[in-house]
């Protein structure tokens, strides 16, 4: 069986000042003709259709225009909500989908319902769980506690309860989730995964990641939350976002997934096509007057551009004048060159917080006003504090 896998639409989304809906207008006229060239049996879609839980009306019209390109190709579509979606918003109407081969999968409820799908080799049952915020869902799953790991183990272990219960025995499966997946449950960062700036926090408790082995023994494994299409395992993969949404992703090669699905002893073969790109990505750094005359960098004058000046005050109307070169520079930033070791200058603010999470702030704020660190039973407050924080803006978004 053929599936295409995509994910991370983000409609909606900007890309600091340009509008995106021509970009992914295209993007999603390419993934209808893909479907319908490659002959895929059903495509997959792995959360965050949409960028925010309340859509602009420009996605919500790009979203329902997809729906009837996507229904045309009489093939089933099988989506569930991200973290970014409003699970409620997106469900609206998902039963009338179905009718149309639209299915949608929004409440964790439905993560052990599958989509049942058939080829010369026998059934696919494909099941679709929605993105879990382990404290909203830690009840409604039966979960041991609220974190990642818990909910999406008890979301798993209904889903293997159902397959255990299909006939024929031994029915090939596939998952398709929204979640920060590792090779190994053990981890807390893996190297071998690519973050983006344009990516959400998943953290609760400080862990944000699961690891691979939550779904041991599903055939193929459809992630989505990654904007980097990578390989987790053999059988537990991200497509990747379709198009860049920060200068993170300048790097990336930006694709839609085709899996090749036989037995269910068979490693599925997969193969990485790729995505229409409006524009090229490209960064850059240096001394102001450098970047304006030097012969070198005439070949950026088209690309959307991440400048970052090492100059050692900030030069007066450095964006303006750098326009003039590069008319699409959008991004600027200051990072002086190396400071000698005996010069008293200080980190700005913005370095200060680079890479830190709210936990390390909010602790280097209690460190800064009494001069004594956090104590443990403080830190663990404290982390309640910010998870609870998180988890109230998500409510909000639901509402």
């Amino acid at each position: 069986m053929r599936f295409l896998h995509t994910s991370d639409w983000h409609l909606g989304r900007r890309f600091h000042t340009k509008d995106l809906i021509p970009a992914q207008e295209a993007f999603l006229d390419h993934l209808v003709d893909t479907a319908r060239t490659e002959n895929v049996d059903a495509i997959l879609v792995a959360g965050d259709i949409y960028d925010r839980a309340i859509p602009s009306l420009d996605a919500v019209r790009l979203f329902n225009r997809a729906l009837h390109q996507l229904a045309d190709l009489d093939i089933p579509i099988i989506m569930i909500s991200g973290n970014h979606d409003s699970a409620h918003r997106l469900g609206v109407g998902s039963g009338l989908l179905a009718r149309a081969g639209i299915h949608l999968r929004t409440d964790p409820d439905t993560c052990d319902i599958p989509v049942l799908l058939e080829d010369a080799d026998g059934p696919v049952a494909v099941y679709g769980i929605p993105y879990l915020e382990p404290s909203m869902v830690r009840t409604q799953l039966e979960a041991e506690a609220a974190s990642h790991h818990a909910v999406l183990t008890a979301a798993l272990d209904r889903i293997h309860a159902d397959l255990t219960n299909r006939q024929p025995a031994g029915t090939r499966s596939v998952v398709i989730a929204h979640a920060f997946v590792t090779p190994w449950s053990g981890q807390s960062e893996d190297p071998r995964m690519e973050e983006s700036d344009s990516e959400r926090d998943l953290s609760v408790g400080g862990v944000a990641h699961v690891g691979a082995d939550v779904f041991d023994g599903i055939d193929y494994v459809a992630l989505g939350h990654l904007h980097g299409p990578q390989k987790v395992t053999d059988r537990v993969r991200y497509s990747g976002s379709p198009l860049a949404y920060s200068f993170s992703e300048a790097t990336h090669a930006k694709s839609i997934t085709l899996v090749d699905l036989t037995t269910s002893d068979a490693v599925p073969a997969v193969k990485r096509l790729p995505c229409p790109t409006p524009h090229r990505l490209e960064r850059i750094e240096g001394l102001l007057d450098d970047l304006l005359t030097d012969p070198a960098h005439e070949h950026l004058k088209s690309a959307w551009l991440e400048v970052t000046l090492t100059d050692t005050a900030l030069p007066f109307e450095a964006m303006a004048r750098l326009r003039r070169r590069f008319p699409h520079t959008l991004s600027l930033k200051h990072q002086r060159a190396f400071i000698p070791a005996q010069a008293t200058d200080t980190p700005t603010y913005t370095q200060r917080l680079q890479g830190r999470s709210e936990l390390d702030i909010a602790c280097d704020f209690i460190a800064d006003l009494r001069g004594t660190a956090p104590t443990p039973d403080e830190h663990a407050l404290l982390q309640q504090a910010v998870d609870a924080a998180r988890v109230n803006e998500l409510q909000k978004e639901t509402v």
